[in-house]
């Protein structure tokens, strides 16, 4: 297998689009609609996206020894150990029943980083990665997302009823493509994603962020022999509303686990674009690599007061984080003027303030 040599990082690596700020003024209109529907209905404003958790844990990340220089980059640099943060959610913008099934999110919030941060950091040591349990964006860039997100916006904290019915449906036709090989992205977005348990899930930062001298997506994949016993486990989540949050507190009430987080360089601009966010790099001749462990002990995954501490006072953004992993690409531009916003107006109809760092 040959390997290209990964491409440098350098400021013209982005193409900005004369639309993107219209784009970005829409995106904000039906964040406003999504979140402030949830307020009126529940009396508390969820994020815009990822409204409801299903695991809020805490643990450590260890940068391993030895990286080769390609990955021996910003935060990587040198073998160091984190406390960290993570949020397990469901995707939507309301607190829909699991029974809703779609794609979960993965948060991963590092403590007391050192190096420059980015601007909006505002001073606090702390770098985020946020993660889906699927490859790609939906759509290529902003202009794409709008679309979707206007619809979503129609149907937020309606016809939850439908919705279940669907994706009932929908599940069962893609646990028929799976066993025949071929599992449809788009079924499961719609609401036909297999209930697995997320732990056993490979979550994909999606798109592209800076990687000190380079350019790298991100991934996490289950490593203990805990959380890969998990795979290919299907939760019952047509009862219980809140089947994954359950089942996630049986787990860690005696069990811990990790999982690895790894890179995958940016090694030629056409098979690994950084501006079209739904744009599979392929892996064949291009592998993601290990960096650090991630571990959390048995714990209580889940409670009001952990909520209260780690969910409605903290905020979660990409552009929380080291100058050295920068995000990239349209997808992450119009992210900062998402996640700012509904942090803003989250914390406006709530009354209570966002911070950045787990407060001890």
């Amino acid at each position: 297998m040959t390997v290209k040599n990964p491409i440098m990082y350098h400021d013209g690596i982005e193409h900005i689009s004369s639309d993107e700020s219209r784009v970005h003024q829409g995106l904000r209109k039906e964040f406003h609609k999504i979140i402030s529907t949830t307020h009126r209905d529940h009396e508390w404003a969820a994020r815009g996206v990822h409204a409801k958790s299903h695991a809020l844990l805490e643990g450590t990340l260890r940068v391993h020894d030895d990286l080769p220089e390609t990955l021996a980059q910003g935060l990587f640099s040198h073998p160091e150990t984190y406390s960290v943060a993570i949020r397990l959610s469901a995707i939507p913008g309301d607190p829909l029943r699991d029974a809703v099934s779609g794609p979960r999110g993965f948060a991963l919030k590092i403590n007391d980083v050192k190096g420059p941060l980015l601007p909006d950091n505002e001073g606090v040591p702390v770098q985020d990665f946020l993660f889906v349990n699927g490859p790609v964006f939906a759509a290529p860039d902003a202009k794409g997302f709008l679309r979707t997100l206007r619809l979503l916006a129609l149907t937020t904290d309606r016809f939850e009823g439908l919705k279940a019915k669907l994706s009932q449906f929908l599940r069962v036709i893609q646990k028929r493509l799976t066993r025949l090989g071929c599992s449809n992205d788009t079924i499961g977005i719609l609401g036909g994603y297999l209930p697995s348990v997320p732990v056993a899930d490979r979550f994909f930062s999606q798109v592209p962020l800076r990687f000190g001298r380079y350019m790298a997506k991100f991934d996490v994949v289950p490593s203990s022999e805990s959380f890969q016993s998990q795979q290919g486990k299907l939760l019952d989540i047509d009862k219980d509303p809140l089947a994954i949050r359950h089942a996630l507190e049986e787990l860690f009430r005696t069990e811990g686990g990790s999982w690895t987080l790894r890179a995958q360089l940016c090694r030629d601009v056409t098979e690994n674009p950084i501006e079209d966010a739904s744009q599979i790099w392929p892996e064949e001749n291009n592998p993601y690599l290990p960096l650090a462990t991630i571990t959390v002990p048995p714990q209580e995954a889940w409670s009001k007061e952990r909520a209260h501490l780690l969910e409605d006072t903290l905020s979660f953004s990409p552009w929380h984080g080291l100058e050295a992993h920068r995000p990239l690409g349209n997808i992450m531009r119009a992210r900062r003027e998402m996640y700012a916003f509904s942090s803003k107006l989250r914390m406006r109809l709530n009354g209570c303030p966002l911070h950045f760092k787990r407060s001890r």
